[in-house]
């Protein structure tokens, strides 16, 4: 074999060798390569809730349906929402006809009493008229007897005087019934009226009930200001809805202090609580912000619309300045709830971060070529954020899918116990 032939068959040997060793090392990199990956670095870590909501007064007068009265009232007519309204103004009409029925039957019941009366009263004298001249007979009998009694014993015969005596009790007796019955019968009659008198009573009260609620049922401003419709999770009163005694529907508030009612998703209000800054922008006013802070927190979160399950925690935010010119309850407002600002601090991705069968979190730092399992502390979250208090330094690179395959990856050293401080972003 010539010796160029030799030089070109070792020239190709050492370009094929080459060739392979080149294409092995350029598939490590390309696996590698194809697993997204964040560089944690210490910054500053900001956690901001969005929220809307609307205006409310801080002192408002409640309206609403009479306290007085049994049972809901049907609404009949609602001044506009947001109408400045003045003091004894109507506000609210509420549906007469369950009063007007009530006066109704009140004015019939108290009719047929007075009517019951006049005509036992009648009764009354008629049979104690009666009563009274049968004793003033049996009165007069009485006399007769005793007057002509046969007592005589040489006129009358023994069996005469017997019946003469006899008659003479049965007289008494007839006289002492009729005294009794009279007597008994004027009671009897005075107990009847009685009750007429408080069945006509009770008539009476009914119609005053009544006339009283047909006044209440027109309600009207305590004062003057602006007639504002409450809402019960997101739903006014309206014409027709029945409004129940003691749960006002309106309120007319004043005007000269205000807050702002917003409402946070359940899953973004962690960590929210009274004395966090926000900001708040009216919605017709976008260019302005005010300051503001939490001032109260609901207890549990709630849905604000019956065909939404999505729930809300309802949160007050007490105003720094309430500008009457500009500020209307009612309005609508959009806010930001400054929850966290922290710095020098490390925070990643949120799905950079995995769980164990325990629920014990871990992120994959890259090694090399390699990535290392290695459990982490958490600190807060935020939207697409988390903080790592304890796992990581500034400068480690993070997977942020799972680069695991069939084979398992090796197990990192124990984190420091120490605090290394949280890293993070906006």
């Amino acid at each position: 074999m010539s010796r160029l032939r030799i030089v070109l068959l070792s020239g190709a040997g050492i370009l094929l060798v080459g060739w392979l060793v080149a294409t092995s090392l350029a598939g490590v990199f390309a696996s590698a390569d194809k697993v997204p990956t964040f560089l944690a670095e210490r910054g500053r870590f900001v956690h901001r809730v969005d929220a809307e909501g609307i205006l409310v007064a801080e002192n408002a007068t409640p309206i609403g349906p009479p306290v007085s009265g049994d049972g809901p009232k049907k609404i009949a007519w609602l001044a506009r929402d947001g109408s400045a309204v003045k003091e004894g103004q109507v506000v609210i009409r509420f549906d007469p006809t369950e009063m007007e029925r009530e006066l109704y039957d009140g004015e019939a019941e108290r009719d047929k009493t007075v009517s019951q009366v006049d005509q036992r009263n009648i009764q009354q004298t008629t049979t104690l008229d009666n009563l009274a001249r049968d004793e003033q007979i049996a009165d007069l009998q009485l006399e007769h007897s005793r007057q002509f009694q046969s007592t005589d014993t040489d006129v009358y015969s023994r069996s005469e005087i017997i019946e003469s005596q006899i008659e003479e009790k049965l007289a008494a007796q007839r006289k002492d019934h009729a005294s009794t019955a009279r007597e008994l019968s004027a009671e009897q009659g005075q107990v009847e009226l009685d009750l007429l008198a408080l069945q006509k009573r009770q008539a009476q009260l009914t119609i005053e009930k009544a006339e009283a609620g047909l006044r209440e049922l027109e309600v009207r401003a305590p004062h003057a200001g602006i007639f504002v419709l409450r809402r019960d999770r997101g739903e006014a009163a309206e014409v027709g809805t029945m409004a129940w005694g003691g749960r006002p529907i309106a309120e007319i508030p004043q005007l000269d202090l205000m807050k702002a009612q917003v409402y946070v998703l359940e899953a973004d209000a962690g960590g929210v609580a009274p004395g966090i800054a926000a900001t708040v922008t009216l919605e017709a006013h976008p260019g302005e912000e005010f300051e503001a802070a939490v001032s109260r927190v609901a207890a549990v979160a709630k849905r604000r619309n019956r065909w939404s399950p999505v729930q809300y925690f309802d949160i007050d935010l007490a105003l720094a300045l309430t500008d009457p010119e500009r500020m209307k309850p009612g309005q609508r407002v959009r806010a930001t709830l400054l929850v966290q600002d922290l710095d020098d601090v490390i925070a990643v991705p949120r799905e950079a971060v995995f769980r164990d069968e325990e629920a014990n979190p871990y992120v994959f730092r890259q090694g090399g070529s390699e990535y290392v399992r290695v459990p982490v502390t958490l600190g807060p979250v935020a939207l697409g954020r988390v903080v790592i208090e304890v796992g990581l330094e500034s400068g480690d690179v993070v997977a942020l899918q799972d680069p695991t395959r069939a084979q398992a990856l090796p197990e990192a050293a124990e984190p420091a116990t120490g605090p290394t401080g949280p890293t993070g972003g906006d």
